[in-house]
């Protein structure tokens, strides 16, 4: 079955996640990969907020071993500050950790694989000509001038022991609205010469707040800027649907 699948801000939703890759055929009732050739690409913001973002996390490294040339997970602000809390819990990571969701149970879970698994995510992928990463912001680019550059940079930061490289990460990881303006398709189409690819993914910025709704009224993703951009955080945590979407 080909075919390109995306899925953001799970947030611990781990039912709802489930459900939405077994409706999308991907997934068996014993959490087997069924996708055959499909690609699935989960986009960060795995854990915190939810009842069971470890779960998640044990999800995605099943599919993963199972399925390594399909199955992709992308590093969002979630993961980045679970590592610095977990990695640096006398510093502010604590404080930033604790009001954007949290949970003790998380990361009473974490084992040293699930952090080095963790710390050796991408935060940017290209496939059939898209363009996708966590956060909706251009701040990707001051990690290097290709997709590959890109990564390379942030697993150089991440594995140093040193809370301010993992804060980095964090901060940039944390950016959006940047092409939620009027000037938004200028920035899609720079970001995408710049790495290639024709449509911008990403999650993040939930849906609702792009269009003034609330996240109950969230039916699917939603492209703006000319078109160059797709957003797909239905908005889970905040009372939305986990929205799989199937972009080709």
């Amino acid at each position: 079955m080909p075919g390109l699948f995306v899925v953001s801000d799970v947030h611990g939703h781990l039912a709802d996640l489930r459900d939405g890759l077994r409706g999308a055929g991907l997934l068996d009732a014993d959490d087997r990969w069924v996708g055959e050739d499909a690609e699935l690409w989960v986009l960060g913001d795995l854990t915190d907020r939810g009842p069971d973002g470890l779960g998640v996390v044990d999800l995605m490294r099943s599919l993963q071993q199972q399925a390594p040339e399909q199955v992709h997970v992308l590093m969002g602000n979630h993961e980045a500050m679970a590592l610095g809390r977990a990695l640096f819990p006398e510093t502010r990571f604590s404080d930033v950790w604790r009001r954007n969701g949290g949970l003790e149970r998380d990361q009473r879970g974490f084992t040293a694989e699930h952090l080095a698994w963790l710390r050796g995510l991408p935060v940017i992928g290209r496939s059939h000509g898209y363009l996708l990463l966590h956060a909706d912001t251009l701040d990707y680019l001051e990690w290097g001038e290709s997709v590959d550059d890109i990564n390379a940079t942030v697993t150089g930061l991440l594995a140093e022991d040193d809370a301010e490289a993992h804060w980095e990460v964090f901060a940039m990881l944390s950016g959006r609205y940047g092409f939620a303006h009027e000037d938004g398709a200028e920035a899609a189409r720079d970001m995408l010469s710049a790495l290639g690819g024709e449509c911008l993914v990403h999650g993040h910025s939930i849906i609702g707040s792009l269009v003034a709704k609330r996240s109950e009224e969230i039916e699917g993703p939603m492209a703006y800027a000319d078109g160059l951009v797709v957003a797909i955080d239905g908005g889970r945590y905040d009372g939305g649907p986990l929205l799989v979407v199937q972009l080709v």
